[in-house]
């Protein structure tokens, strides 16, 4: 499967060297300040936080509680899995982004994890030294001097902007595993996926249920805390080390 996958990489990579031009000179719009924040559809952003919160009360946060600390082995292992069918779209990512290191090493994590790692149900390549290098086409967007665009509240998703959420578009598209893997094992993969969104529910459940049920703006909250924290993982502003995204993975 490896060979297949890295073959469907490379074609995928190759077809996005147009884009990096077009984008690139299209999207120069200069980064934003600390502490800039350019909502103008935040009267519809509020109605789709709201639609969050409430799939939350409803669905998530009594989901979450059945995985417990979101730690423990099985949904540790889920987690690992999960990551490890995200690595491909990160390698082709490093790739456009020029960071080859970061690729040759998410490369050899990706054979390490998926063959002694079980498939990825075990993570051994961070004890051997090959922390995962995790990126997204967001990012990529940042690295060719595409700018932020406007803040967006996606429904389910969460927070966003206009660059990232071409991004998380994108990333659905290029992961070579949409293309090698089929049902029912592509089924199995989605359904990973969920069971993981679940269990990062349950991870920052301290931190969620803090923005979400005791702020006194839990949407200009939420707002500030994700812009803060991803501007500061493309490294455009400084945060706070404490600060544990609630929106990561």
């Amino acid at each position: 499967m490896i060979p297949s996958l890295f073959e469907a990489a490379s074609r995928i990579a190759a077809g996005c060297v147009g884009i990096a031009f077009v984008l690139a000179v299209a999207g120069c719009a200069k980064a934003p300040s600390a502490d800039a924040v350019n909502d103008p559809g935040e009267a519809f952003n509020r109605k789709i936080f709201a639609f969050n919160v409430a799939v939350d009360k409803a669905v998530l946060q009594p989901a979450s509680g059945v995985a417990g600390s979101g730690r423990g082995p099985v949904m540790t292992g889920v987690h690992n899995f999960a990551n490890n069918l995200d690595t491909p779209g990160d390698i082709v990512n490093n790739v456009l982004q020029l960071r080859l290191m970061k690729a040759a090493a998410n490369t050899l994590r990706f054979a390490v994890n998926t063959t002694a790692g079980v498939g990825g149900l075990f993570d051994p390549s961070t004890a051997l030294g090959l922390p995962a290098q995790e990126t997204d086409f967001g990012e990529t967007l940042y690295v060719w001097g595409v700018g932020e665009g406007k803040y967006q509240m996606l429904p389910i998703v969460g927070p966003s902007t206009e660059r990232d959420t071409l991004g998380m578009v994108v990333d659905y598209a290029i992961n070579p595993l949409r293309y090698v893997l089929k049902s029912p094992e592509s089924d199995v993969a989605t359904a990973v996926k969920v069971i993981d969104m679940v269990g990062s529910r349950a991870r920052h459940s301290d931190t969620v249920d803090s923005i979400l049920y005791d702020s006194a703006d839990p949407y200009a909250q939420a707002r500030l805390l994700y812009l803060q924290n991803r501007r500061y993982t493309l490294g455009e502003a400084p945060s706070d080390e404490s600060f544990e995204d609630p929106y990561a993975e």
